[in-house]
């Protein structure tokens, strides 16, 4: 039971409401005793039943489920969570950890980042069990270097990481389904040395994705300089 506002044109007359401790709220609407139009939970989670007309602009700072068709002739705009940045100046991994389930999409962004040793730069998603090491299917490809692949991260780039070069760049970590599959790419630049690199690659996570590794390959390079952010939405 939930506390309940019913729009009914039959045998609630018109209008009636009931309540209770829950801290949920459900609209009816419709004849007599009316139909479940809006379902809001107490972690403001909103379900609405049918096709919904969107004429203005709306920000969704929680989770929006539409049984039906949204329709919105104006913005509709999710809820978007920049993380603290890191800097990259030391140790060998950088962790983004307590990212919200319910999350679709993380940017990974990098601005001058460099390790002291040669193994190229990765990325590494996990969940509630750590962060996963293996079944990667990544590929990455610098420009008139060499192209590399890796099965432990999403590679950041083709060629090796050389001590000279400072990376800056956008990746994208997209769930592609409901099995807990992520697609990854982006693209980055080394400009001192003029190293334009992508990188592309497919995981699938054991449960729901709720953090970010960045390290290298060989997991002993330290990064020495820069820094290294998120956002999630």
């Amino acid at each position: 039971m939930a506390n309940t506002i019913v729009a009914g044109n039959g045998t609630n007359n018109g209008l009636a409401v009931t309540s209770d401790n829950t801290g949920a709220l459900n609209i009816l609407t419709g004849s007599g005793g009316g139909t479940a139009a809006i379902s809001i939970d107490s972690s403001q989670n909103v379900t609405m039943s049918a096709a919904q007309t969107v004429t203005g602009n709306q920000t969704v700072g929680g989770n929006l489920t539409v049984t039906g068709t949204l329709s919105a002739s104006g913005g509709v705009t999710g809820s978007l969570t920049r993380a603290t940045a890191q800097a990259s100046t030391s140790g060998t991994s950088i962790d983004f950890t307590s990212i919200p389930s319910g999350v679709k999409r993380i940017t990974v962004m990098f601005s001058g980042v460099s390790t002291n040793g040669t193994s190229l730069i990765q990325v590494q998603i996990g969940d509630s069990g750590g962060i996963e090491t293996t079944s990667y299917a990544s590929g990455g490809w610098t420009a008139n270097t060499t192209n590399a692949n890796s099965t432990t991260g999403f590679i950041i780039h083709g060629a090796n990481a050389a001590p000279a070069r400072v990376w800056d760049g956008v990746y994208t970590i997209v769930l592609l389904d409901t099995a807990n599959t992520w697609v990854f790419t982006g693209m980055c630049n080394s400009l001192n040395d003029n190293a334009q690199s992508i990188g592309i690659g497919r995981k699938q996570v054991s449960a729901t994705l709720d953090r970010v590794r960045i390290t290298t390959v060989n997991g002993t390079d330290t990064f020495d300089a820069g820094s290294i952010n998120i956002f999630y939405e």
